[in-house]
């Protein structure tokens, strides 16, 4: 990880030109956007619009100067305005400044005491599916006004009113809203000069500017009272049980909210990582400044430190000056606010509310069995409240990772030569035993038994259930093996030592990358893959072989894989599944014996892979033609961008020993006789290189073919120019089978005189 070249204040000369030249202009772009949203919050809140300003200017000052996160922008945020609007509807608005200061006080209270990172333990699917719920209750109440009329008191009633406020909308009204969300919509495809300015900003501008030019009647937007009867904050009134409630409510949704958004804009520069227990700290006073001045809570907001960083700031001083210009713009500017319509900022609310409802996460969520947890939370927000939401979004999550961790596999097979094979995976505790003494009760008495434990945990009572079982079974003449893949839990407990959990990573199957011949018997058996026409009629499996009679290592390892691979990879492979974004071509040789992945320590959607006899790249416009090697190189260089280009030999290759042969019979395989003569040119350098040392002329052979084909990928238009500009890398690479080493071959030359052995 990089680290942060600007300092944070401006103590030298070098930091004061970088103010001025990077963060002042980034305060400016941030300010333009934090006014609008400003406003619209404060009346999504039915809160004073001066509120939300108060809001901005505390958020950039104070959380800017004291928090964690030197580009975070904190200030009035969407996902509070719900919580808002309820406490100024129960207790007033000075009662909610006041709840406000004493969320302030609970917040720093808990960054003194560094629990933020606990914070972060939020299910981020209940955090996505409360920001969708908030936001849809948001668009569908101010649709109301956009159409001139009023919202309701629940989204419930907000969707059954829509239709009678749509019939009898106020025409200047609807024509002012539709204006806005068009402005909103297009502004993000004219040209890069202009989206400069921030799209909110021009919107509400066009909206003010048509009413007033057109005579529209539309309400305008009233700072007088908020400017003129600025009041203290009031103690709430009512129960106690629920003042302390909301405080809590309004701490801890800001909190969460403010920590949330410093771990996202981390991943959006490489500076100074964010001290998340500053700035919880920070959000802390802020709120209480807040709170004090009649503001609306603060938190960090993911728009406008978004926009902050794509502006170029580098330091808080951009977080601080915004709210400076915030400031400024108030005192001095507060009449021009007045001509904005109130239904332009319904308007702006809107569409705010419905790109917070970003189904996008919905796919990762699925992925990860999380996406019940986003909808139940997003339905319970529109339909109950956010309270509500939140709560039973968080059991259920607590529930669905509680199922998990005691969900476990049982799987019981028998072999054709009657060996029974019994696989469980997962958390052995109390509530598997049920499915455990089930799956071992079909085991015939006598039976030679493999059980195979791929477990994380086991409690005393699944041990005693599965050794109660072994001793019965063992006194009726039968055999049990046991086979624990990662910590021996069940060899402990028979030993009669105390059973701790591991301090050391579990141990990762031994066996997954050995051959087939080389693992044990047992491990050859796997759950049976599931073939579309394995169950069907004789029609239907005419011509093809049943599982089980052909290939059965092959259908065995499908097997392991769907029991132990699969569950890991899942959440990667769903994530993928619709594009590939590999960043090496790997052209190697088609040799059973060379495994990229193994060689590589790769992953899925890492290597873009081309197998051959001999690893050969034909030259461009070579005779007879090979379309495949030149399709593979075209994909990876024009469609997918691929940065480098790897040739890898291997030892023992039968292709270059073919070659040194003299080639193979054409009568005998005509098309291996053809595809040999790709392999020319290498036999040409075998025979004008001088011999190295003691090594093996086969060996030299394959190491110079690596060397070889390099130099035929350089005769393609496309990897010449690419090499020339910078933009892709030519690699060459020699695997010494016997020694299980990687080489890399020198590349500068296309000579092997200088191999490097990879680091181990």
């Amino acid at each position: 990880m990089t680290t942060n070249t600007h300092s944070e204040r401006p103590t030298t000369e070098g930091g004061f030109v970088s103010v001025l030249r990077h963060d002042v202009p980034a305060s400016l772009v941030v300010f333009l956007v934090a006014v609008p949203l400003s406003l619209g919050i404060a009346v999504a809140s039915g809160a004073p619009l001066i509120a939300g300003l108060v809001a901005a200017v505390v958020g950039g000052v104070v959380a800017g100067a004291i928090g964690g996160s030197v580009v975070q922008v904190s200030g009035p945020a969407a996902g509070l305005s719900l919580v808002v609007a309820d406490l100024v509807q129960t207790y007033g608005w000075r009662a909610t400044c006041m709840i406000t200061l004493l969320a302030g006080v609970a917040q720093l209270l808990l960054g003194v005491c560094r629990v933020a990172r606990a914070a972060l333990a939020v299910s981020p699917a209940v955090v996505h599916g409360m920001l969708a719920g908030v936001g849809a209750v948001i668009a569908l109440s101010q649709l109301h006004v956009v159409l001139g009329g009023n919202p309701q008191r629940s989204a419930i009633e907000n969707v059954a009113e829509l239709p009678a406020q749509i019939i009898n909308n106020h025409s200047h009204a609807v024509g002012v809203g539709v204006l806005t969300i068009a402005v909103l919509l297009v502004w993000g495809k004219v040209p890069s000069p202009l989206r400069t300015i921030p799209a909110p900003l021009v919107a509400l501008l066009v909206a003010a500017l048509t009413a007033a030019a057109l005579g529209w009647d539309v309400t305008r937007v009233d700072l007088s009272q908020s400017l003129d009867g600025w009041v203290s904050p009031l103690w709430p009134q009512g129960d106690w049980h629920g003042v302390v409630s909301a405080v809590m409510l309004v701490a801890l949704l800001a909190g969460v909210e403010s920590l949330l958004c410093s771990v996202g804009v981390d991943r959006l520069h490489d500076g100074r990582r964010a001290d998340l227990d500053r700035e919880l700290t920070g959000q802390g006073v802020a709120n209480i400044v807040s709170g004090a001045l009649g503001g609306l809570p603060v938190a960090g907001v993911i728009v406008r430190s978004t926009t902050n960083v794509r502006a170029g700031a580098r330091s808080r001083w951009s977080a601080i000056l915004h709210g400076v210009w915030v400031l400024l713009f108030t005192l001095c500017f507060a009449w021009a606010v007045q001509l904005i319509p109130m239904e332009a900022l319904a308007a702006l609310l809107v569409f705010i509310g419905v790109k917070m409802v970003d189904l996008g996460h919905i796919p990762h969520l699925r992925g990860h069995g999380e996406a019940p947890v986003y909808i139940v939370t997003f339905a319970t927000v529109v339909l109950v409240g956010l309270a509500e939401g939140i709560l039973i979004g968080l059991v259920l999550a607590a529930l669905l990772a509680l199922r998990r961790l005691t969900s476990i596999t049982v799987q019981v097979i028998q072999d054709p030569d009657g060996r029974w094979h019994g696989r469980f995976g997962g958390s052995l505790t109390f509530l598997a035993v049920p499915r455990i003494t089930a799956g071992l009760r079909g085991i015939p008495k006598g039976a030679a038994v493999d059980l195979e434990l791929n477990i994380d945990f086991m409690d005393n009572a699944a041990f005693d259930a599965i050794h109660a079982w072994r001793l019965e079974h063992e006194r009726s003449g039968g055999t049990v093996e046991i086979d624990e893949l990662h910590d021996e839990w069940y060899s402990l407990a028979a030993s009669g030592a105390r059973v701790l959990p591991s301090k050391s990573p579990p141990r990762v199957p031994e066996r997954w990358w050995l051959p087939w011949a080389y693992r044990r018997p047992r491990s050859t058996q796997a759950i049976p893959v599931e073939i579309p026409w394995a169950h069907g009629t004789g029609a239907e499996r005419a011509g093809h072989p049943v599982p089980g009679d052909v290939a059965p290592e092959l259908l065995a390892g499908a097997g392991e894989f769907h029991l132990r691979t699969a569950p890991l990879i899942r959440p990667i492979l769903t994530r993928m599944a619709r594009k590939q974004e590999p960043s090496h071509l790997f052209i190697t040789c088609a040799d059973s014996r060379i495994v990229p992945s193994l060689i590589t320590s790769s992953g899925p959607g890492d290597l873009f892979t081309v197998r051959n006899i001999g690893n050969l790249v034909p030259r461009h416009g070579a005779a007879p033609p090979d379309d495949s090697v030149v399709a593979a190189i075209e994909y990876a260089t024009r469609v997918l961008g691929v940065r480098t280009v790897t040739v890898c030999g291997h030892s023992g290759c039968g292709a270059m020993a073919a070659l040194l042969a003299g080639g193979v019979k054409a009568a005998e395989m005509p098309g291996l006789e053809r595809w040999l003569r790709h392999g020319g040119h290498s036999l040409d350098r075998f025979a004008a290189t001088p011999a190295a040392g003691d090594v093996e002329p086969l060996d030299r052979l394959c190491r110079l073919n690596v060397i070889q084909q390099l130099e035929n990928l350089a005769t393609y238009p496309e990897i010449a120019d690419l090499t020339r500009r910078g933009s892709l890398e030519l690699v060459g690479l020699y695997f010494d089978i016997a020694a299980a080493r990687v080489h890399v071959l020198d590349r500068g030359h296309f000579e092997p005189v200088s191999a490097h052995d990879t680091q181990e």
